[in-house]
């Protein structure tokens, strides 16, 4: 899988970002979608992964993903910052996966589990 970020989704994530030992995450969430194919993708910044995560380089930091999710990814995907809605877009060559990616800051990946 190959994600690489905007030179917009980089300059905004770097004034969003305070805490450089932060990760961020590409989250596949499930919660209150009704099943699991009706997810939605959000940007989250964490202090850890999850034991399921797997890390993948891209053009600006590494960026954690869960293993088990990537079947609901594209393979080629482009996280940029949309200025007019003041969010980012997740966006592959085939589709908009997520028009309004929001970035999200998490303190903790495992209060979010069941």
């Amino acid at each position: 899988m190959n994600v690489s970020f905007t030179d917009r989704a980089i300059e905004k994530l770097n004034t969003q970002i305070k805490n450089k030992d932060r990760k961020l995450k590409l989250k596949y969430e499930t919660e209150g979608c009704g099943c699991v194919v009706s997810g939605v993708t959000a940007l989250w910044l964490v202090d850890s992964g999850d034991e399921d995560d797997i890390t993948l380089h891209t053009n600006y930091q590494p960026l954690l993903v869960e293993k088990s999710k990537m079947v609901f990814l594209d393979e080629t995907m482009t996280i940029d910052f949309i200025e007019a809605a003041n969010c980012y877009m997740l966006k592959s060559p085939n589709e908009i996966l997520n028009p309004r990616l929001r970035l999200v800051e998490v303190s903790d990946v495992h209060e979010f589990q069941a």
